[in-house]
């Protein structure tokens, strides 16, 4: 039986592979999300903000999300916010159609400066390719979706172990003396860095309930959103680790990672990883892309009516559509102002919600 079909594969790490393909795109790809919320107070407070804050706000949140889903079998966003928040789930959906909007919108900016960069080409042309790269893999629903991206995170995980094993021989010293010699920045800023990080990512969980269906109990779910967090976070702790060696210059660059790829001077692995890059680009676009699609049809479903067959294209290109126009806005601009709000919208319109109503309704449930 092969590790990617198993039953605890499925149970365990699926919800949190797929987490982490989701979050991947807006959360660190291109390193400038790293810069934005932890480089500013330093090696030591970046590091502080992103293990401690960051890691833990996921998994807790993960694990009531999940549980709260399989309790009352709820597997898409729609049914998911409705049993949570009743007639206020329609605040939700705005703010998270909004969000996969700003998320689509960096995927999209992230895929043209790739593809500019290492071929010299139009951005829209990386832009184009990975749109139609994510409308063919959503028209193939979640089980291609679910495999996909569990044997590209693979793919993924190594290319970063590779990544950071190359950034350390070439600037442990560089590394090594920032950790040793730079003072935490800010105070204790990097506790409010490291939540609105957390925060505006949350987002992507809505994305990953439909592989809570995998799960066979409560402990099972909770299990999986514990797991989740530390399996989102790894490769982005990996990432700041490298960059660190960069400190303080590499704050003004629009793609850190193609910066430090350019200072390790091997050609052949900046063309592997932002080859990678691009993949897990595709598999952020369409788990977010999914997601509605997702919500659409189960609408149809839930009124017992037939789904008709242009739904999911349709709304695949239309959102694609509006998110190529949102990438000509620039990636640092969605970066520090799009995000930045969404981690506070998100905190009102999800986190508070989850932990208390939702936390509420399990024990309840589980007391009934």
């Amino acid at each position: 039986m092969s590790i990617l079909t198993s039953k605890k594969f499925q149970k365990y790490f699926v919800p949190g592979i797929v987490f982490q393909s989701c979050v991947i795109a807006g959360g660190y790809g291109t390193g400038r999300e790293l810069v934005e919320y932890f480089m500013g107070y330093g090696p030591i407070g970046g590091t502080l903000g992103m293990c401690i804050i960051s890691l833990l706000t996921w998994s807790v949140i993960c694990a009531v999300s999940y549980a709260f889903s399989h309790v009352f079998k709820k597997y898409d966003y729609k049914s998911f916010m409705k049993e949570l928040m009743g007639p206020g789930w329609v605040i939700f959906e705005i703010a998270y159609i909004i969000f996969v909007l700003i998320v689509l919108g960096v995927v999209c900016a992230s895929a043209g400066s790739i593809v500019h960069e290492l071929f010299g080409v139009n951005t829209w042309i990386g832009t184009i390719g990975m749109a139609v790269a994510v409308f063919l893999l959503v028209m193939n629903g979640s089980e291609l979706i679910e495999k996909v991206l569990s044997a590209w995170s693979f793919v993924l995980y190594g290319v970063y172990f590779l990544f950071l094993i190359l950034a350390f021989v070439n600037f442990s010293g560089d590394i090594a003396h920032n950790y040793a010699t730079v003072p935490v920045q800010g105070g204790l800023g990097w506790i409010a860095g490291g939540f609105k990080y957390a925060f505006y990512n949350l987002g992507i969980i809505i994305a990953v309930l439909y592989t809570i269906k995998h799960s066979e109990s409560t402990k099972d779910a909770v299990t999986a959103g514990l797991i989740s967090g530390f399996i989102g976070i790894l490769p982005g702790i990996m990432l700041f680790i490298a960059m660190c060696g960069f400190y303080p210059m590499i704050i003004d660059e629009t793609l850190p990672v193609d910066f430090m790829l350019i200072q390790m001077n091997m050609p052949w692995m900046r063309y592997l990883f932002q080859i990678v890059l691009f993949g897990t680009l595709i598999e952020t676009g369409s788990g977010l892309i999914y997601s509605i699609t997702d919500r659409l049809e189960a609408g149809f479903v839930a009124k017992q009516q037939a789904v008709p067959k242009w739904l999911t294209p349709v709304a695949t290109v239309v959102l694609l559509a509006g998110t190529m126009f949102l990438s000509s806005f620039g990636l640092m601009d969605l970066i520090s102002k799009g995000y930045g709000t969404m981690a506070w919208v998100f905190f009102f319109v999800y986190v508070i919600p989850i932990l208390t109503l939702g936390v509420y309704k399990i024990m309840k449930a589980k007391k009934d």
